[in-house]
């Protein structure tokens, strides 16, 4: 059974780059009929955050990556850890290191005085007695001169020489906690997980995982290194660049397919296909196909995905999101006309909200360069025998295409164009001269409020 699992450290957000790990993670195992798992690294106290943890949590539950059973926290497994260390350490592959903080400074000023690359030296590697006063960690027999070699999903193979790389790295600090690539490799192993996706930023930690893997007589995973995501500009990407809290993309008003969308193909394809439903993305993806090269973060590529989402959602769907930005549209009558007008025009939910605030609530004033461009000296005429038009008109305005008639009408009767009518309208209802069509606009309006924004119109223009 495939096996894979998301691990992130609770010391901040959740950003993009780990989601997409995640979303590899995830559809590798389902696709194998497997497990995903999602464990919290928070060995680390000094540095962790409960709100962080809850946050990876309330992240993943918005995307739809649903962990099989239940979470695991490392701060939950002290006890394993520990027992794993004296194991090392009762058959000679750990010992005790009682090196003080002067002998590390004076070790690691020889060594850059000589040029050479400061690392450990293995002095109390034999040393069988302790020192009074003096708290050890422990570190971990590492191999001398040994090559380390593994087979990466994505990068090919991959060998390092021990002595080049690696000193004897500890594996429990003095006040007994265990480090982190001590216990990734120890609940890989307790935990069934058969494949690791992850960063290639972990790149140089797989060594020293696979030494504790066989110091322990484990078997290896399948390791996949998924190249990092950058700017535009080639560089790390930053938050302005895209690398915030994956919960600021909904705050900002993207949909969640969309964004998993936009993260599959950030290093991933499938021919020239751009746009996979979450089934596809389950029946085509292999982290086999990776690209070895980085990708970049494109906002616009995003921005086209999650209009296309929009769109193609349906009214319901599209209702209960924008409850989120308190805009509650199920007590309006034309709300089916509102969405349509709008669905093409809004490349996300926030600024669909915000189109449709404009529409739906009577403006406090009016765009001055529409204003100026528009509302010429015939304007108020015109605008007040619309409004004795609108008053007096007999038939039924229920939809768009009543009011086009209606327009039509009016038009012929007073020997206009559409032009001479249209902007009049569309400021009125909305305050500037930018809307949807103003038939649509019109109908979502109703006739009495579209008679009370026009006679509001005519007062402005007599002041």
């Amino acid at each position: 059974m495939v096996v894979t699992r998301f691990a992130p450290s609770p010391t901040g957000y959740l950003h993009i780059g780990g989601l997409r790990t995640a979303l590899y993670s995830y559809l590798w195992a389902k696709k194998n009929n497997g497990k995903f798992l999602l464990r919290i690294e928070d060995t680390d106290l000094k540095r962790n955050s409960k709100e962080a943890a809850d946050a990876i949590e309330e992240a993943f539950k918005w995307v739809g990556l649903k962990q099989d059973g239940d979470i695991y926290y490392q701060s939950d497994r002290m006890d394993i850890y520990k027992s794993y260390i004296q194991k090392l350490l009762d058959e000679d592959k750990a010992y005790y290191c009682y090196m003080s903080k002067d002998e590390l400074d004076e070790l690691r000023a020889t060594q850059m005085k000589n040029k050479q690359r400061p690392r450990y030296d293995g002095r109390y590697r034999n040393f069988t007695g302790s020192i009074p006063d003096v708290k050890p960690v422990v570190r971990i027999k590492t191999p001398v001169n040994e090559i380390i070699k593994f087979d990466d999903g994505i990068k090919g193979m991959i060998s390092v020489n021990t002595d080049e790389v690696m000193d004897d790295f500890i594996i429990a600090r003095s006040d007994g906690s265990p480090t982190y690539n001590f216990v990734v490799a120890i609940d890989d192993h307790e935990m069934g997980v058969t494949e690791v996706i992850r960063g290639d930023d972990h790149l140089s930690n797989t060594p020293k995982q696979i030494i504790v893997y066989r110091a322990l007589g484990f078997d290896l995973p399948k390791f996949y290194h998924v190249p990092m995501i950058l700017n535009p500009n080639g560089k790390k990407l930053s938050k302005r660049d895209g690398a915030m809290d994956v919960m600021e993309y909904k705050k900002e008003g993207y949909l969640p397919e969309a964004l998993l969308n936009f993260l599959v193909r950030l290093g991933w394809s499938h021919k020239d296909q751009e746009i996979f439903s979450f089934k596809e993305m389950l029946e085509l993806f292999n982290p086999k196909d990776i690209n070895k090269s980085a990708s970049a973060y494109n906002a616009e590529k995003l921005l086209w995905l999650n209009s296309h989402f929009i769109k193609n959602s349906s009214y319901e769907r599209l209702i209960k999101e924008l409850k989120f930005f308190d805009l509650n549209l199920e007590s309006i009558e034309k709300k089916e006309i509102l969405i349509d007008a709008l669905r093409e025009r809004a490349k996300t939910l926030k600024e669909f909200a915000e189109k449709s605030r404009l529409i739906l609530d009577e403006p406090q004033d009016y765009n001055q360069k529409a204003v100026k461009k528009f509302l010429k000296a015939e304007a108020i005429g015109i605008a007040k025998d619309f409004l004795n038009y609108l008053t007096v008109y007999k038939e039924d305005l229920n939809n768009s295409n009543d009011y086009e008639i209606f327009i039509s009408k009016f038009l012929e009767e007073k020997n206009l164009k559409l032009k001479d009518i249209a902007q009049i309208i569309r400021i009125s209802i909305v305050g500037s001269a930018v809307s949807p069509s103003i038939y649509d606009i019109m109908a979502i309006v109703g006739q009495n409020e579209l008679i009370k924004r026009i006679k509001k119109l005519i007062k402005f223009m007599e002041v």
